[in-house]
């Protein structure tokens, strides 16, 4: 194997994307960007968060009255939804995270064990991932899961 085909395979095993498989012409490291997102998420970061985004990015949150829990659209919409992770949870904290990437789909997985305090002094433990796909370096969809804790 020469040239950019093993480039590729190497890329692949290191969790890395070609970004033009997806759209653009640099290279995205999927895996990097994910330990990113949750250091930016971890610091309350809204603008740093929202710097990973597309402008037509969509965000799944696990509660709401549909299948898909509350579905947000476009950025501005994400961006309000996220700060209510905050406002519910203001000391919210995700934890021992691991990360999983399907470098062709341009996909990526980041679990968690989220850990704060509700506004009624309610100690939340629990559970979860995110479930990230890319298109030109930016996230173009966050859906995301909660254990049940009962």
């Amino acid at each position: 194997m020469t040239g950019s085909a093993a480039s590729d395979l190497l890329d692949h095993q290191k969790g890395k994307i070609s970004a033009n498989r997806i759209g653009g012409s640099e290279r995205m490291d999927i895996r990097s960007t994910l330990i990113e997102l949750c250091d930016a998420f971890n610091a309350h970061d809204l603008d740093r968060i929202m710097s990973y985004f597309a402008d037509d990015c969509v965000l799944e949150m696990p509660r709401g009255s549909q299948p898909w829990g509350s579905r947000f659209e476009g950025k501005e919409n994400v961006r309000a939804a996220l700060a209510t992770r905050f406002e519910g949870l203001p000391d919210v904290h995700y934890g021992n995270g691991e990360h999983f990437v399907d470098a062709e789909a341009g996909t990526g997985i980041s679990k968690w064990l989220l850990t704060g305090t509700a506004s009624d002094g309610a100690r939340k433990e629990v559970r979860g991932c995110d479930f990230y796909a890319f298109r030109e370096g930016k996230v173009i969809r966050k859906d995301s899961y909660w254990k049940i804790v009962e």
